[in-house]
């Protein structure tokens, strides 16, 4: 109860608060046109959906500026740098004769891919009004099936710190949240830790308690908007983003385990095979070229077929 209240506390004080709200600022779109693999081009429509995972999207047009008030300007061909959202989705940008911009990650663990969410700076060739390409590959086999909708729905421009602190005030609430369940946390792990040097009957079930409720305040912190402002290593932020999903879920198990007695010997057959999976998909990306955030998709089922059990 304590903690829910603190909960509801700490969002009544984000969503009163004037300071998490983000400066008016110019809107940026892309008008143009895009084709999936080598298919056929189809105009760019508000609300109509591009799948990322059919192969590789080109988009072309430009980019078109409006007021704050939503009047048209023009195509925009300013200094201020273009942000672009990332969703474990790689970019070539093609501008006239100039080197392509190629933003991806390389991560010698994981293997190969843009494996995390992001923002991406890019800069237009200053004066030109000829069409643009960017090309967008999608190194995973499932998810992020809406990552090219919402590159497009949240383009913005990049005005330095009040970006990034629009971006950062958007999540304030999920963050804060997430940053007292880590703290309550220990408050449980202190427990246990006392209950284990005394001896103390179910201090087992506090240690528990005390990480289900650690890995849902990591797990908070690290799906908010602007995570890549504070930690830069992108792929390191999805390993752990991932770590806290899985774990959460098998220690969460384990609780209800614990208090369905009559079926405990069933619960805890479930819980080790849903342990070794686990085991298996956080090997997988290591000796194999797997990508771990496409174990996720697996995962998924195994976790859903254990709470059925």
């Amino acid at each position: 109860m304590i903690i829910l209240a603190a909960v509801a506390l700490l969002w009544y004080g984000n969503v009163t608060s004037c300071q998490a709200e983000t400066a008016m600022m110019a809107q940026v779109y892309f008008d143009g046109n895009y084709r999936i693999a080598d298919g056929a081009w189809q105009k760019i429509e508000e609300g109509r959906h591009i799948s990322s995972t059919q192969g590789d999207v080109t988009l072309r047009g430009n980019f078109h500026l409006l007021t704050p008030d939503g009047e048209y300007v023009g195509v925009y061909d300013g200094d201020v740098p273009i942000a672009l959202y990332v969703d474990h989705i790689n970019l070539t940008i093609c501008e006239g004769n100039a080197e392509p911009f190629v933003m991806d990650y390389e991560n010698p663990l994981f293997g190969d891919s843009s494996c995390g969410v992001d923002w991406a700076a890019y800069s237009l060739m200053s004066g030109t009004a000829d069409p643009l390409e960017i090309r967008v590959h999608n190194p995973h086999r499932f998810g992020n099936e809406n990552a090219i909708d919402d590159m497009l729905a949240n383009t913005a421009l990049w005005a330095d710190v009040e970006f990034e602190k629009g971006v950062l005030d958007s999540d304030k609430t999920q963050r804060n949240i997430g940053s007292f369940l880590v703290m309550a946390s220990l408050l449980f792990l202190g427990s246990a830790l006392f209950s284990s040097l005394i001896h103390i009957k179910n201090g087992k079930l506090l240690w528990i308690l005390g990480a289900v409720i650690l890995l849902a305040g990591v797990y908070l912190i690290y799906s908010a908007d602007g995570i890549s402002f504070r930690s830069e290593s992108i792929v390191s932020n999805t390993t752990i983003l991932g770590c806290s999903m899985m774990l959460y879920m098998l220690f969460l198990s384990m609780v209800v385990v614990h208090f369905f007695k009559h079926t405990r010997k069933v619960g805890a057959a479930a819980l080790a095979v849903l342990g070794a999976v686990d085991a298996v998909l956080f090997m997988l990306p290591i000796f194999t070229d797997v990508l771990f955030y496409d174990t996720w998709f697996y995962w998924v089922g195994v976790q859903i077929l254990a709470n059925i059990v």
